[in-house]
């Protein structure tokens, strides 16, 4: 039988070497995890501002048609239809991480009535940024514009091009 010395060193713990090494370890894994979950809610967020402007859009039209094609309607007089949630209250609204700006072109006798929106996101740069494109609709074309550097406009690239 071994002395009671002897088997109380064959049955020590971690060192503190070990130790270290295994919460560094734990730690290098939560960093890559942490950042991919962030590039994974930059990416929901663009898709749900991609989304959301095509559904403001149809919606314009629909509000457009109802008025004798005269007009077309602020976020207030869209949210006072139903044609918009209560996400849309107020004049610059913030929904999944982009902050949405609308302009409404009134008719003319020089002019057609018209809309343009854009998406910005709420944070575009940094470690918590909210989204990394601009986005941009008008009632000319209907299709949506990108820029990934700054506030996007008619003459940015469509999306998927």
């Amino acid at each position: 039988m071994k002395p009671l010395n002897n088997r109380k060193k064959s049955q020590g713990g971690f060192s503190l070497i070990e130790l270290m090494i295994v919460i560094a370890i734990i730690g290098i894994l939560i960093g890559v995890g942490i950042a991919g979950y962030k590039a994974a809610i930059r990416a929901t967020n663009e898709a749900a501002a991609v989304k959301t402007l095509r559904s403001i859009a149809e919606q314009q039209m629909l509000y457009f048609n109802s008025h004798q094609r005269n007009s077309f309607g602020t976020f207030e007089e869209m949210r006072k239809e139903n044609l918009l949630d209560s996400r849309f209250d107020g004049s610059t609204p913030v929904v999944d991480g982009y902050v949405y700006t609308m302009k409404v072109i009134p008719k003319s006798t020089s002019a057609q009535p018209g809309y343009t929106i854009n998406a910005d996101p709420q944070v575009p740069t940094g470690v918590s940024a909210t989204g990394k494109n601009f986005y941009y609709v008008d009632s000319d074309t209907n299709t949506i514009h990108v820029n990934a550097n700054q506030q996007a406009t008619a003459t940015d690239p469509p999306i998927g091009q």
